[in-house]
């Protein structure tokens, strides 16, 4: 299940375990100081609401937020702006292409297997920072590959960040958990 929410925040929920082993990934997005007290809100999809584009080397693009070069859309949107999303699956040695536009800051996380990301190679459990704008082009390992890339644009603004709270100030942080505390949210 997919959620988004206010207060700063867009991020998965966990479903609820029935059975065997369960992973999730969990994201964060700071939104514009003019939005951050905006009342909460959010969207939940099942999983069968998330499209999938099938690659022509067998991969798979799960796509939770914004839209792939091709055109498949994601069912999650942002009222400042639409970030980028996608789980990617990719066969050993295959490779994946996808523009980011120059507006937005990201990052490719390896999931499982290894990645080569610019030249760079990426083991699983860690990330490659993305400079603004790139053409993103990600190949896989022997072994074949899955990762998360994640793209927002930039708000440019200062970032102070308590527990759950992103502010822009510490002020702010410390008003927010007040007002938790005092049950105004």
């Amino acid at each position: 299940q997919w959620m988004t929410a206010g207060r700063g925040v867009i991020h998965s929920e966990m479903p609820e375990q029935t059975e065997g082993r369960m992973e999730g990934f969990q994201l964060w997005i700071n939104l514009p100081a003019a939005q951050k007290m905006s009342a909460p809100a959010y969207q939940e999809f099942a999983p069968s609401a998330v499209p999938v584009e099938h690659l022509e080397s067998g991969g798979t693009v799960h796509v939770v937020a914004g839209a792939t070069e091709t055109g498949t859309k994601g069912p999650v949107e942002m009222m400042h702006d639409t970030p980028l999303f996608l789980d990617v699956r990719l066969p050993a040695t295959a490779s994946f292409q996808q523009a980011v536009p120059e507006t937005y800051n990201g990052f490719v996380y390896a999931i499982e297997g290894g990645i080569v990301v610019a030249g760079e190679a990426i083991q699983t459990g860690s990330l490659a920072v993305l400079a603004p704008g790139n053409h993103l082009q990600v190949s896989s390992s022997s072994s074949g590959a899955r990762f998360l890339l994640v793209a927002g644009k930039a708000i440019k603004e200062p970032v102070a960040r308590g527990g759950p709270f992103v502010m822009n100030t510490r002020a702010e942080v410390r008003q927010a958990f007040e007002d938790f505390h005092s049950g105004k949210f």
